[in-house]
């Protein structure tokens, strides 16, 4: 759901960011660096979602100031934060600082040891997000870029900007989430295909949240209900026993369902014209 959010920022622009599965697996690993090298844990945390947000920062440059698609330079970002997560951890698991078997610390109890810390932080970014994309200058810009970029850009917006702040957000938002990720599991595992199957589900938590891939139009709590909506449905048929070679064919199925009831509400909405 936190990087859904994320992601909602960019595909409102008509974007779409593919590296925030990598980036989610590669930061951590620069946590579990900063903290080797003799940095707290707070500062290694800081420093290590910097690093994500340069990533991101990257993105932007190459799409919006060289006109580089978003597709490309994103999946060219993915390979090589995949690389460098294999290379950094020589391919084999690392413990994550703050975090053991039998020890508990502040520090874990907030960034994702919890029982109840990672749906608390989800919870208040969507909040924080969604205000920020109704109610700021930043969502009605990037709502205008998305919509109409060439008229959003006459009309005195910094087009180039907006791109560039909304990839650093979602990098940003990405990184921590690895960090919270790791923090509850206490190790760090360089998966790049798990990572890279998490980036699916986050472009389509945001799709059935109502985002439009053409840019224009979504909202950070339709993608916090697509979230949920995958997520339910995943641990209810694991619950119910299905078995796994049917779990990705049903999951599926219901992702078509779900998408072409959006569709038509979205359809019926527009002609009775209140959207």
């Amino acid at each position: 759901a936190i990087i859904a959010a994320g992601e909602v920022f960019v595909m409102i622009l008509g974007e779409i960011d593919l590296s925030v599965g990598a980036v989610y697996l590669f930061t951590p690993f620069m946590f579990h660096v900063f903290h080797h090298l003799g940095l707290g844990l707070y500062p290694s945390l800081i420093l290590s979602v910097l690093v994500a947000m340069g990533c991101g920062a990257v993105n932007g440059f190459f799409v919006a100031w060289v006109g580089i698609a978003s597709f490309v330079a994103t999946l060219g970002m993915l390979f090589t934060l995949d690389g460098l997560s294999l290379i950094i951890s020589h391919s084999t698991p690392v413990q994550v600082p703050g975090t053991g078997i039998g020890k508990v610390t502040n520090f874990a109890q907030v960034f994702g040891g919890g029982t109840y810390s990672e749906l608390i932080w989800a919870l208040a970014f969507v909040v924080v997000l969604q205000l920020v994309l109704s109610f700021t200058r930043w969502g009605l810009y990037t709502v205008s870029t998305g919509g109409n970029r060439l008229g959003a850009a006459e009309a005195g917006i910094r087009t180039r900007m907006i791109i560039m702040r909304n990839f650093i957000l979602a990098a940003g938002l990405a990184g921590f989430t690895g960090i919270l990720e790791v923090v509850r599991t206490t190790s760090a595992t360089p998966d790049p295909s798990g990572s890279n199957t998490l980036l699916l589900q986050v472009v389509a938590a945001a799709i059935i949240g109502g985002t439009l891939m053409t840019g224009g139009d979504g909202t950070i709590v339709g993608a916090l209900i697509g979230a949920l909506f995958l997520g339910i449905l995943t641990e209810g048929l694991t619950i119910k026993g299905v078995n796994a070679n049917y779990l990705n064919l049903y999951l599926g199925i219901a992702i078509l369902i779900a998408m072409t009831l959006n569709v038509v509400v979205r359809r019926v909405r527009t002609g009775s014209g209140r959207a």
